[in-house]
């Protein structure tokens, strides 16, 4: 029998803790779908999601990073326009300065005010969800 699931994810907004304000990361995809991207990733077999976290933010951004917290999974089966996904989505610290690398094409950092417009996947979302989990302590709602 063989079964047809989705692919796990993670996608891991990183905070840089040595700036004021902790801007976040975002890298411009250098492949499909285009656009600004939180960076992340499709999680290895044999791998838990949080060494997959670690792994892809060093990879796009070669910031270490310390995960903080598990924010949310977001899992609508159009979130990818490629294939159906679920991400789990981590809250991580860095410091230095970040290098876009692996898929990235380019890399930015953004305060909450200068997002780019042109997020890929379902990142516009989990932006809003992050900014109003950080200023007002209220995390998403299921469902």
């Amino acid at each position: 029998m063989s079964y047809r699931n989705p692919s796990p994810t993670v996608d891991i907004i990183i905070e840089l803790i040595d700036r004021s304000q902790r801007p976040i990361i975002l890298i411009e995809r250098k492949n499909p779908p285009f656009g600004w991207a939180i960076p992340g990733g499709f999680v290895d077999y044999g791998e838990s999601v949080e060494s997959a976290a670690v792994r892809e933010a060093e990879e796009e951004t070669g910031v270490k990073v310390e995960l903080v917290e598990q924010f949310h999974v977001y899992s609508d089966p159009n979130r990818d326009p490629r294939q159906h996904t679920l991400s789990v989505v981590f809250i991580a610290t860095g410091k230095g300065e970040p290098k876009a690398a692996d898929d990235a094409k380019n890399l930015g950092i953004f305060e909450f005010w200068q997002l780019p417009e042109n997020l890929c996947f379902d990142h516009d979302r989990i932006m809003k969800d992050y900014w109003h989990y950080r200023f007002y302590g209220l995390r998403p709602r299921l469902g």
